[in-house]
């Protein structure tokens, strides 16, 4: 697992000079820089002209290199539109590092039919990153359908008394659904990163 550049708080110039060291430190991977503010976004792809780049302006990351061959399949779930930033940034974090994903978007519970709807899919998935805001109620339902690792992801989404995704959160930890295992607030990348073991693990490293 390499490095990875968490640009909040760090200058633009810093993140790309960061970005420029690890991909000559580690070029067996691309580099990977997360929470990048629009100017990190803009300056990349001319920072960069010999290498591909991807820059998400809605997970807020930023690849330079290559995209390593995916393996296995993480299905990334969010419980509304509101929660795709962090889904982004996951499956940013699972390009880079490797694995196979897809994105299935607005399966929270206040339409439990559209999650139904892909329970099959989910059924053989290596691992499910959940991703919730409100009352966080996704990730324990998701986690008494089916018998994969599932990673709990609360967001910052949801009216005053969600309290910036403390209930989400704490909602998360007190599931009474045995084997979720849940990430801090917003932190789609640390879901990824656990969910990038898992599947190295199914798949032979």
């Amino acid at each position: 697992m390499p490095e990875v550049i968490f640009a909040e708080g760090k200058t633009e110039e810093q993140t790309l000079h960061l970005l420029a060291a690890q991909r000559n430190c580690e070029p067996g991977f691309p580099a990977l820089a997360t929470r990048c503010p629009d100017g990190v976004l803009r300056q990349a792809p001319s920072w960069f002209e010999t290498e591909p780049v991807l820059a998400d302006p809605i997970g807020r990351t930023v690849i330079v290199g290559a995209l390593p061959p995916a393996r296995g399949f993480v299905a990334v779930l969010t419980g509304g539109t509101s929660d795709l930033p962090v889904a982004r940034e996951a499956i940013a974090t699972l390009q880079a590092l490797g694995a196979g994903h897809r994105l299935i978007a607005d399966v929270g519970i206040a339409g439990l039919h559209r999650l139904l709807a892909h329970l099959d899919e989910l059924a053989v998935a290596d691992c499910v990153i959940a991703i919730a805001g409100m009352e966080g109620t996704l990730p324990g339902v998701v986690t008494g359908l089916i018998r994969a690792p599932v990673v709990g992801v609360p967001t910052s989404v949801g009216y005053g008394v969600s309290a910036g995704g403390h209930v989400a959160a704490a909602t998360m930890l007190a599931c009474c659904a045995p084997g979720l295992s849940v990430v801090n607030i917003d932190n789609g990348f640390g879901a990824a990163a656990h969910a990038v073991k898992i599947v190295a693990r199914v798949h032979g490293d």
